[in-house]
């Protein structure tokens, strides 16, 4: 039984292609976000690529820095601020006109990174979180044309 199900349980988790060299793993890129936005998010589009909704949010770490344990001046934090993109067109849309400065939102995507090059013709280095969901738990949600 442990033999057999080792090797079920290897074939759900890798597929080995036509090809005998390449084998294909699976792996996980999962990120999970709850925090606050930052700005109002912006939809750009550059030509011959489809639109993105792109906002900030932040997160927030604290942790006590002393020994006593009801002193809140020995409470330190640390805020992150990530930058969200939204590629999917049906939640780009719903993104960029729900959310807002201040809402507090779940975010649900994966990890990329890549360059850029900016207005100085400096290459940057820019890491991104690639939404596909976001829960709005912010009571005060309005669209942008009320």
């Amino acid at each position: 039984y442990r033999r057999t199900g080792g090797i079920l349980f290897r074939q759900l988790v890798r597929h080995q292609s036509t090809d005998s060299s390449l084998i294909l793993e699976k792996s996980i890129n999962r990120v999970q976000l709850l925090g606050r936005v930052g700005q109002d998010p912006v939809m750009r589009q550059v030509e011959g690529r489809n639109p993105v909704t792109i906002f900030s949010m932040a997160t927030n770490e604290m942790w006590r820095s002393g020994e006593v344990e009801n002193s809140p001046a020995d409470v330190s934090q640390k805020t992150t601020w990530h930058r969200v993109s939204i590629f999917k067109p049906g939640l780009r849309d719903v993104a960029y006109q729900y959310v807002k400065k201040g809402s507090r939102v779940l975010v649900e995507g994966k990890l990329d990174y890549g360059e850029y090059v900016d207005k100085n013709n400096v290459r940057r280095q820019a890491t991104t979180i690639i939404a596909d969901n976001i829960i709005f738990l912010s009571d005060n949600l309005r669209g942008r044309d009320q």
